[in-house]
């Protein structure tokens, strides 16, 4: 790097203020932070690696050869040169290099925040916002020198607003409350809501298999200075649902701690969840894939609430030693959120790790929101994220109903709506995205142009649902450990679509990996189960892919047997 280098703003690292955030002061000069600086992709990869990577395109799901750790770092890494430039920027700035990772594309940087300051040409303050609490953030873009412009993807740590949330939904039931030792406790208070197990017969999932072999990753996030930042499970609550209510077995948990507290659950009261406490997200997303994959082994990473959590986050459990095989992500924003929580660069960094997870043969689900088809924002349709990424299985909701007797079936299931019902109220999430094009699997889909101006065809949100609506939602523990209560939201679809993912790959011996061309190509008709009444608002279900369900809710047992048969996707 030539000494008065010109400074160049980084590619998408535009930030806006939070509107409605109050700023406090200027953040002190001498508190020292981290920040992640991100590299690009090797420009050299081996060319024996990066065909054997283009080739995973081609093949089908039982037949997939996944790239090892090496072919990896080559194709999806960075390279040790750009690794290199980037530490001696750091320590010419003043900053302290604190670990550098060919695999996650990432050296981790820590100094003052004057120094921080000057070496990305930004201003740091502090804020307070009524309903996310205290952050770090900057306005306008990030500066890097000139020599480094092209070698540096993004630079997250420097501006800390919450950016995510829980896709959760309570109804208005009374909890049941456990009696003393909990005998004969499966039993289903509330009508129309179900155990996990009687969901999985429902959608009949392979039954012969409980996910051994397969590992599981559940995202978890707390952390930061929300007005309530806890957020995690209770082992021994978790222990009395799985053995004693259930009456089967307690899963392998493991916990990864990537940023944050790591597990430390709060109360999980209407109070607490209100200002943060994501505790009740955790203990849903591990009741449901607990009880559905009890003989995986379930990895929950905890991270924070910041795009730099959300990317360090994604490249642990794709780079560790986990050999991770799905990944259940139950949070997300809206892509183009008014308050500006994501960055076009923060987008394409997590969008990029989601793309390495398909060379390692990680399927992602992920839920695609409970606020229909505006997701939270104020007017118009949008799509969540990282829901909308082309690389992740985006999962819907639905209402359930079933039938009675000794063998139930599904009754009926339509789009989960039920805003004109109750309040406050939900429903599925779906759309088409504003910034990411329609992905070549979906060009014979029929995704409809966005409802809303430019009305442009993108990615279409979501690819397949799964019951979501609260008032027939799944029964889980609350963390007291006293208490059993159902749930719903997109929160609960995700995880259940990934504890079939674990089932299928458990059958087939193999990872499924990447779902979505094999999907779109060999499972678009009479495989899931079809979708085609109601509505989230802007968009409408009907006979095949739609904006509300995708193709539909499992039918396990014959998309295992699809993906057992399926040609490889065609080549595009």
């Amino acid at each position: 790097m030539s000494a008065g280098s010109a400074m160049i703003a980084i590619r998408g690292s535009a930030r806006k203020l939070v509107p409605d955030a109050t700023k406090l002061k200027r953040s002190d000069p001498k508190t020292t932070i981290r920040i992640s600086i991100f590299a690009r992709r090797n420009p050299h990869p081996s060319p024996t690696a990066l065909a054997k990577a283009e080739a995973l395109k081609t093949q089908a799901v039982a037949k997939r050869s996944y790239l090892t750790d090496e072919e990896f770092n080559q194709v999806y890494g960075a390279s040790p040169e750009d690794l290199t430039t980037i530490e001696k920027f750091a320590r010419d700035a003043g900053l302290k290099v604190v670990e550098v990772s060919v695999a996650k594309r990432r050296v981790l940087v820590e100094g003052t925040v004057a120094d921080v300051e000057k070496a990305f040409g930004t201003e740091l303050n502090e804020f307070e916002h009524p309903e996310m609490g205290k952050f770090r953030a900057r306005e306008g873009k990030i500066y890097v020198p000139e020599d480094l412009y092209p070698v540096i993807a993004g630079v997250e740590g420097l501006d800390t607003r919450p950016v995510g949330r829980p896709r959760r939904v309570r109804t208005h039931f009374d909890p049941h409350v456990l009696t003393e030792g909990h005998a004969g406790e499966l039993v289903n208070r509330w009508p129309g809501t179900f155990f996990p197990a009687q969901l999985a017969s429902l959608y009949d999932f392979p039954s012969e298999y409980d996910g051994k072999g397969e590992n599981l990753a559940i995202f978890a996030f707390n952390g930061g200075d929300s007005p309530d930042p806890r957020g995690g499970y209770s082992a021994v609550a978790l222990k009395t649902y799985f053995e004693t209510v259930l009456g089967g077995k307690m899963p392998s948990i493991t916990d990864v701690v990537v940023q944050g507290p790591g597990n430390e659950p709060g109360p999980d009261t209407q109070q607490s969840s209100q200002k943060g406490d994501s505790t009740g997200e955790v203990m849903l997303d591990l009741c449901v894939a607990g009880a559905m994959v009890p003989g995986a082994k379930i990895f929950v990473y905890f991270t924070q609430f910041t795009t730099q959590g959300w990317v360090e986050a994604l490249q642990q459990a794709i780079t560790d030693g986990n050999r991770i095989s799905v990944i259940s992500i139950s949070y997300g924003n809206a892509e183009d959120d008014p308050r500006g929580l994501w960055t076009a660069s923060g987008i394409s960094l997590v969008n990029q790790a989601l793309e390495a997870a398909a060379s390692k043969g990680i399927t992602v689900c992920v839920a695609s929101g409970d606020d229909g088809s505006r997701d939270d924002a104020s007017s118009g349709a949008h799509a969540d994220f990282p829901a909308s990424s082309p690389w992740v299985l985006s999962v819907g909701g639905t209402s359930l109903k079933a039938t009675q007797g000794a063998d139930p079936q599904i009754a009926s299931e339509v789009v989960w709506n039920d805003y004109a019902l109750v309040s406050p109220a939900g429903a599925g999430g779906g759309g088409v995205s504003s910034i990411f094009p329609l992905p070549p699997y979906q060009n014979a889909a029929g995704v409809p142009p966005s409802s809303d101006p430019p009305h442009r065809i993108g990615r279409g949100v979501p690819d397949v649902a799964a019951v979501a609506d609260p008032y027939t939602g799944v029964v889980v523990m609350h963390v007291s450990g006293k208490e059993l209560e159902p749930i719903g939201g997109t929160s609960a679809s995700a995880p259940l679509w990934a504890s079939l993912v674990v089932r299928i790959s458990q059958a087939l011996g193999a990872k499924v990996g990447f779902l979505n061309p094999t999907l779109y190509a060999s499972c678009a008709s009479g495989v899931l189960n079809d979708i085609s009444v109601g509505n989230n608002g802007a968009y409408r279900a009907g006979v095949g892919w739609d904006a509300c369900t995708g193709f539909g809710t499992p039918d396990g047992n014959k998309l295992l047997h699809a993906l057992k048969n399926a040609p490889a996707p065609p080549s595009t």
